[in-house]
């Protein structure tokens, strides 16, 4: 045992469990290669093969398979130990967010909340990189879009109003759908609903390509509020903004507004016990005014 470095054990837990070099790879942070050159030393190491190569996918054979149950349990030994010593089941929330969620919505909400909850800890993490989980980094995800990843509890936050926002001086020359053709729309890519939906959900051809393009929404909400133009954004992203005044919607009761289900709570099953998960997950849900999550 004192020849095998447990970062290699972590490789074969996580090329054995994904059943692949490559998204074990993902998930460390290494090239495909370098998983599999620490396979191979592992196997080396042990004095036998614990994969069956076919081409570009791999299996564990029964050996593997041994070998994977046992290192497995041993992390999640580890994994228990560690939350123990370090109280973080009580105190720690470990959370990852996407970033146009972080910074318009729950940023300004965390100084209430730690106020509320004497004694919480917050690790906040804004990234468009979502967290597989299995290595433990993240107790919570709040994720734009539905997850892929199966095995996962995801529960939806609620409708989100996506309509066209402005400065006030330039409310005026919209009264009509119509009116956009003839101003500046700022382009806010990677979302779900763009102008081409909206467009069409008020019965009119799509509209020329914008004058600008960001692939945030925080940022397009920045943009529409300094003026460059018209941003299509959920009014729950860009509530701050509205409340405020430097944004309007200047086509409220005159055009339909697209509607979706844009961000979800995700986190694995092994999380929910936690004092921490339980206690967000549930203020979440009376800062959304969505139904109590079940616990059970």
């Amino acid at each position: 045992m004192k020849n095998i470095p447990v970062g290699s054990l972590r490789v074969f837990e996580a090329a054995a469990r994904s059943g692949s070099f490559r998204l074990a790879g993902e998930e460390l942070g290494i090239s495909p290669s370098a998983v599999s050159h620490a396979v191979r030393k592992l196997e080396d190491q042990v004095g036998t093969e614990l994969f069956v190569r076919e081409g570009r996918s791999v299996r564990l054979n029964p050996g593997g398979e041994t070998l994977l149950r046992h290192v497995s349990s041993a992390f999640n030994q580890m994994r228990h130990g560690l939350e123990i010593v370090g109280a973080r089941s009580d105190a720690l929330l470990r959370l990852h967010c996407a970033p146009s969620m972080a910074a318009q919505w729950l940023m300004p909400r965390l100084p209430v909340l730690m106020a509320n909850m004497p004694g919480l800890k917050v690790r906040l993490s804004a990234s468009t990189d979502y967290p597989r989980f299995h290595n433990d980094e993240f107790d919570l995800d709040i994720r734009y879009g539905p997850p892929r990843q199966e095995g996962l509890i995801a529960i939806p936050l609620g409708e989100e109003i996506v309509t066209p926002l402005c400065r006030p001086e330039m409310a005026g020359d919209i009264r009509d759908p119509m009116d956009l053709f003839e101003l500046p729309l700022i382009e806010s890519e990677h979302k779900q609903v763009r102008w081409s939906d909206w467009f069409a959900v008020n019965g009119l051809p799509p509209p020329p390509p914008g004058d600008s393009r960001f692939d945030r929404s925080f940022m397009a909400i920045s943009a529409a509020a300094d003026g460059m133009g018209i941003a299509l954004e959920s009014t729950r992203l860009a509530e701050r903004e509205i409340a405020s005044g430097r944004l309007v919607a200047p086509l409220t009761n005159v055009a339909r507004d697209a509607t979706y289900i844009g961000h979800f709570l995700v986190y694995p099953p092994t999380a929910s016990p936690r004092r921490s998960v339980r206690a967000f997950s549930d203020w979440l849900s009376s800062e959304l005014a969505l139904p109590p999550v079940s616990h059970a």
